[in-house]
């Protein structure tokens, strides 16, 4: 009893030391110490979809396309990740600065359980009806037999994927971002070597990919799961469960945003999946080439956003709102610095980048080219959007920050795809999504520059309770 206190006292002392870090600590080198494990973090996260995509490849167009149907099945997981660790994180983070770490862990356990068992569910009503899901996400016939067996894998591990995400999110807005890079890199190592070992030596094709998948992701919720416990974080304790039903309220205002984000993403792939289909399989794989590719490019500045939510939780909890805009507008400049530089590498290297994945495919190569090309030009528009986001929500601004992430996809890219494809063709593919990102950006503007203003004007008042956690 005597040494389950003391080691409570100790973790306590090192949980007041990193608030007074947090919210005392030079702001722009605090954004970097927290964004480079999250940068590594997101770089690894879109390496697991960028392996089975390249190794896949090698296969064939249709696999190519299998793995590119599946994937909106991915961001449907990791959804659903994203909201319950993204819900429980902000409340976390600001609850910390606030300095009431009790409330901090009961909300800690409502995230992980939420998660795995939303990811159970996945799994259940999946298997149940594989076919059909297939078929749903934009398979075509000649497709479904891969699509089928890159799936069950898949599916099989959404309780584990869901609950990594969500572990890895909460993480990092405790402001221990190491112990979820060290989680993932794990996965994301072992999913780089199983993948060929699989498809290859194994000769399970397809299915290999996704076993690798399956594995790799079953270890990194491992890991992540005993980062938890670790001195300093805050381990999921089974005496927290069941949650109170204001947990999961205040989840779905803290979390709602990243599920509507991710959700229209899954919705948006599957509905280009299915729009480019009739164009044949070639336009499949090469818009799921393309998607992977930008991905991976945005995986970097949405890590750098990532690193400034918990500096921005902790000191909006603090009151420290002068600090919060300080580091809003350091990693908005950074952040618009790399996507200009990422952009013009992928605009002059298109053809190049395509060709990685299907050289022997001219169709592939042609569609993913141009469609890369149309989508860099506006791909440094996407940071600020993407961290203003982030800031509404993290800053519990759930009404704002919702509108912006159903933005992207839902206001614009999916209408814009049905619009423009009945008349432009395959062009109305490829430029749905360039034409959407800037179009978020606009509407981004309004939505976060008042909550700025809003935020010098308290931090010049030092009033705590100025700017109010409601709102639209």
């Amino acid at each position: 009893m005597t040494s389950n206190s003391s080691r409570r006292r100790a973790s306590r002392a090192v949980i007041d030391e990193k608030l007074v870090r947090m919210t005392t600590a030079p702001v722009r080198g605090l954004v970097v110490r927290m964004a480079l494990p999250t940068i590594a973090i997101m770089l690894i996260s879109a390496m697991y979809n960028m392996a089975d995509t390249y190794f896949v490849s090698t296969l064939g167009t249709t696999a190519a396309a299998a793995v590119g149907v599946s994937f909106s099945l991915m961001a449907l997981i990791q959804a659903f990740g994203f909201f319950f660790g993204q819900g429980a994180g902000n409340y976390i983070a600001r609850q910390f600065g606030a300095g009431h770490i009790d409330n901090a862990a009961r909300m800690s356990a409502a995230g992980f359980a939420g998660a795995f068992l939303c990811g159970s569910v996945i799994m259940v009503a999946g298997l149940a009806c594989l076919e059909p899901l297939a078929m749903f996400l934009g398979s075509t016939p000649t497709i479904l037999p891969e699509a089928t067996a890159y799936l069950r894998f898949i599916l099989i591990g959404a309780p584990f994927m869901a609950s990594a995400f969500a572990l890895n999110t909460m993480l990092r807005f405790q402001g221990s971002a190491s112990f979820a890079m060290i989680g993932m890199t794990g996965g994301a190592v072992l999913n780089v070597i199983l993948d060929p070992i699989f498809i290859f030596v194994l000769d399970l094709g397809v299915a290999g990919a996704s076993l690798a998948t399956l594995i790799s992701q079953t270890v990194a919720f491992s890991l992540l799961l005993a980062g938890s416990s670790r001195k300093g974080n805050i381990p999921i304790r089974f005496a927290n469960l069941p949650p109170a039903r204001s947990d999961y309220w205040d989840i779905v205002r803290g979390g709602f945003p990243s599920l509507c984000r991710q959700g229209l993403m899954a919705v948006a792939v599957m509905s280009l999946n299915n729009v480019a289909s009739n164009f044949g399989d070639a336009a499949i794989a090469a818009m799921s080439i393309v998607q992977r590719v930008f991905w991976f490019a945005g995986a970097a500045m949405i890590g750098w956003g990532q690193g400034f939510q918990p500096v921005c939780g902790f000191n909006f909890g603090a009151g420290k709102y002068k600090r919060v805009r300080e580091a809003f507008w350091f990693c908005i400049s950074s952040s618009t610095a790399v996507l200009v530089v990422l952009a013009a590498v992928a605009f002059v290297f298109a053809r190049e980048i395509v060709a990685t994945f299907r050289p022997d495919d001219p169709d592939v190569i042609a569609v993913g080219t141009a469609a890369l090309r149309y989508q860099s030009l506006l791909l440094p528009t996407s940071g600020y959007a993407t961290l203003n986001n982030m800031m509404l929500q993290t800053i519990g601004k759930a009404g704002r920050a919702t509108i912006l992430a159903l933005a992207r996809q839902g206001l614009f890219m999916l209408p814009l795809l049905f619009i423009l494809t009945p008349r432009i063709g395959i062009l109305g593919v490829q430029l749905a999504q360039p034409l959407a990102d800037f179009l978020t950006f606009l509407l981004s503007l309004p939505l976060g520059l008042g909550v700025l203003r809003n935020m010098e004007r308290a931090g010049r008042r030092n009033e705590v309770t100025v700017v109010p956690t409601d709102d639209v």
